[in-house]
């Protein structure tokens, strides 16, 4: 019961921390100039993104909130499945941000019809993102090298449909 407790305590917490940088960006940026962090580097610019990561997909809402309700179903079919122990605390991290960034742009998603965007890394011309972005992205670039790297194969048999002999 503990670790679903914790784990919904810090959803809600990453949730509300993505929604507040949206509200303030919100307040702040939208219909404003961008704003400067470092001239030529970073800069926070209000965008209203209808679509999926890059723009893509654009205005296509009801599909974008059905298929994050089905990786929500996924994610806590894996969470549940995934052992309370040290070993597997960094999987259940992920899972825990992961499913944060999901909420968080799937309200955007229901609320708005939009997701709010508001980082810029101008130098590179990287798309406009937010809060939850980071969230999904960071987690996933992260789960990439724990399943590469640190879980044996024989570890992450736990969520596997086969029957055990």
């Amino acid at each position: 019961m503990k670790k679903y407790l914790s784990a919904i305590i810090s959803i809600f917490v990453l949730i509300f921390i993505d929604q507040y940088t949206k509200i303030l960006a919100l307040t702040h940026l939208k219909n404003q100039d961008p704003f400067v962090i470092w001239d030529g580097v970073f800069e926070l610019c209000y965008l209203e993104n209808r679509g999926a990561a890059f723009g893509i997909f654009q205005n296509r809402q009801i599909f974008f909130i059905i298929m994050t309700a089905i990786v929500l179903i996924a994610i806590m079919f894996i969470y549940k499945r995934t052992p309370d122990t040290k070993k597997y605390l960094p999987l259940r991290l992920t899972i825990i941000f992961i499913t944060a960034g999901a909420i968080g742009n799937m309200i955007d998603r229901i609320f708005r019809g939009y997701v709010v965007d508001f980082f810029y890394f101008s130098l590179i011309d990287f798309p406009i993102f937010n809060v939850a972005d980071i969230y999904v992205t960071a987690t996933f670039f992260l789960l990439a090298i724990l399943l590469l790297f640190y879980y044996k194969d024989e570890e992450l048999e736990i969520y596997s449909f086969k029957k055990k002999n």
